[in-house]
């Protein structure tokens, strides 16, 4: 499943890229925009607008709260995606690929990390690298209780 997200669902575009799911987002999309390519390449529309919703689009879906993990919930309990398992980039929706030797980022990331850190991704568009510190297990865990909590029919 692929999404595309209006102008007021930035944060639950970025955790659903961390989820593995193709999701664009921009920041400034008029209305006609946001149809045109959700028709053209078949993604489904998340929205805040009820105005869009007025419009009678297929694959058009009303995210309720503005809270971000409320938001999450109820896409996995309504929309029942399947993670697709690899992470996309966060910034840009880039593809993820596995870094072959450190020296390729040596000089993208803190030296800690360069030390203490053998796994690292880069975002094949914008260049991000991404490694599995703190926050990543921190997000890994958030995503499994969203998961479970959807699964449930919420908390």
């Amino acid at each position: 499943m692929r999404f595309i997200a209006d102008a007021m669902l930035g944060r639950l575009a970025r955790w659903l890229r961390l989820m593995g799911f193709d999701t664009l987002y921009f920041a400034d999309i008029s209305d006609r925009e946001l149809l045109r390519l959700a028709k053209g390449q078949e993604r489904t529309i998340l929205t805040r607008d009820t105005g869009i919703l007025k419009r009678n689009i297929d694959g058009c879906f009303l995210v309720e709260s503005d809270d971000v993990f409320e938001q999450l919930e109820q896409v996995f309990r309504q929309l029942r995606p399947t993670p697709p398992g690899d992470m996309r980039c966060a910034n840009c929706n880039g593809a993820l690929s596995e870094v072959a030797s450190k020296d390729e980022i040596a000089d993208s990331v803190p030296e800690y990390v360069l030390l203490n850190h053998n796994r690292f991704l880069r975002c094949a568009d914008c260049g991000n690298v991404y490694w599995e510190g703190s926050q990543y297990v921190e997000i890994r865990k958030r995503m499994g209780e969203i998961l479970r909590a959807a699964g449930e029919g919420g908390r």
